[in-house]
């Protein structure tokens, strides 16, 4: 692993951030800056959890406090789109079930990676 840009979960984060982003924007303008900016901005923070986190990878701490962000940040998305299905908002069916279904499978693979952090992730000696 030579960088963040190497990891699946983070590949596939910011790939549905895409989404979620251009989806957003087609929102009733009354939606448009509510829940819309809500939805953008914690889709966009998984991605930006994991970047952050992986920039701190020489402490496992603080890799493992980021990660854990990206995980709450995925289920906040989720939580987003169910609201705007649910309240009608997002009328297309198949992309919103497409969405929540990606975005569940994330939630798993971020905590399945947290897991082989705290089992296998050593942290590299200081240098004083």
């Amino acid at each position: 692993m030579k960088s963040y840009r190497d990891l699946n979960i983070y590949i596939e984060a910011h790939q549905l951030a895409i989404k979620v982003h251009q989806l957003s924007l087609l929102l009733p303008k009354f939606e448009l800056y509510e829940e819309g900016s809500q939805i953008r901005r914690s889709s966009k923070a998984i991605s930006a959890a994991i970047v952050e986190g992986y920039g701190r990878k020489k402490y496992k701490a603080d890799f493992l406090k980021f990660l854990y962000y990206a995980q709450s940040e995925c289920d906040e998305t989720v939580e987003h789109l169910d609201f705007l299905f649910e309240t009608a908002s997002f009328t297309d069916n198949e992309k919103y079930i497409v969405l929540k279904t990606n975005y569940q499978k994330l939630s798993k693979q971020i905590n399945s990676f947290i897991d082989w952090v705290e089992n296998n992730w050593n942290e590299f000696p200081s240098r004083s």
